[in-house]
């Protein structure tokens, strides 16, 4: 007597079962984005069809899949990728995985360059308005930004430059930039932020950031499937802003005058990021813009001029 075939709907009974006593924050949508990932459909159109069978390699693939995912792995980097502000960005262990709160930097972002082209007069030996993204690791916030900018054919006035201390995760910036069509518009340089400057003079028109800052001393903390990110993207030192503070003084040296600067927080690091400000340029203007939970995300400091 024949097996009868695993379809769709006790498939993802099983898993969700299997992935709520591995531990998993959320059982059902690790099974469903692993499913269709396995079966190469789209998540609703999968499940407006339970009743649909699965082949033995699928049955398979998704058994190794879940055995990945119970162990603690996160889903991006089972499937190799991760959705980001529209764009699929590529990702492995070698950077860490694109958050839905650091899509309140792109928007930002967004929002002030096409300000800055629609409102500015630029002078006319100023080149191309220059996005620097530091600290860039899979390339996510460059490709989101330049993404869109060329759905509203602003790319053609935007050039952004991507830089690194990890040769691992320009390797993977690479991957996402070729994939996406922008190796005409977007350049990688390795090293430390005086290293890695995108012109000889150091001056930009933005910067953006989402440099670690997640405390030492918490970093234990952190679910499981955290952890299996690399621990260089997510540790700021102790109270999480080494890096922060390391770039603040070289601001004034890399950002033209008028331009701007977002850098993505911890939601308690506010008073913090304030007062190292006050401290390393003072005369700078400093906002605070909330991701979608309310939380504080983005600060963003004006150059004066």
């Amino acid at each position: 007597m024949s097996t009868p075939p695993v379809v769709v709907g006790v498939a993802l009974a099983r898993a969700v079962d299997r992935l709520e006593v591995s531990g998993s924050e959320t059982p059902r949508l690790d099974a469903e984005v692993l499913l269709a990932w396995v079966l190469g459909v789209d998540r609703s159109a999968m499940l407006a069809h339970p009743e649909a069978s699965l082949g033995s390699g699928h049955v398979e693939r998704f058994d190794a899949a879940l055995e990945r995912r119970e162990a603690g792995e996160p889903v991006a980097y089972i499937r190799g990728m991760k959705e980001f502000h529209g764009s699929i960005i590529s990702v492995d262990p070698r950077v860490l995985i694109p958050r839905p709160e650091t899509e309140t930097l792109v928007e930002v972002a967004l929002d002030r360059i096409r300000r800055d082209l629609t409102e500015t007069i630029r002078e006319e030996d100023a080149g191309p308005y220059t996005v620097w993204d530091i600290g860039t690791g899979s390339g996510a916030i460059a490709i989101a930004i330049a993404n869109d900018l060329r759905r509203r054919r602003y790319d053609e006035a935007v050039r952004f430059h991507l830089s690194d201390a990890s040769d691992d995760a320009l390797a993977v910036a690479l991957i996402n930039v070729v994939s996406h069509g922008l190796a005409d518009r977007l350049t990688l340089a390795r090293g430390s932020l005086d290293e890695a400057s995108p012109r000889p003079d150091g001056r930009v028109d933005m910067v953006v950031a989402n440099l670690p800052y997640v405390p030492t001393a918490t970093l234990e903390d952190l679910p499981a499937a955290v952890r299996y990110e690399p621990a260089q993207a997510l540790d700021g030192g102790i109270d999480g802003l080494h890096l922060v503070r390391e770039l603040m003084p070289r601001l004034p040296v890399f950002v033209r005058s008028g331009g701007v600067v977002l850098l993505e927080i911890g939601s308690d690091q506010v008073v913090a990021v304030e007062a190292a400000a006050a401290e390393h340029i003072s005369e700078w203007s400093m906002t605070v813009w909330p991701d979608l939970s309310g939380a504080p995300r983005v600060v963003q400091l004006d150059a004066p001029g």
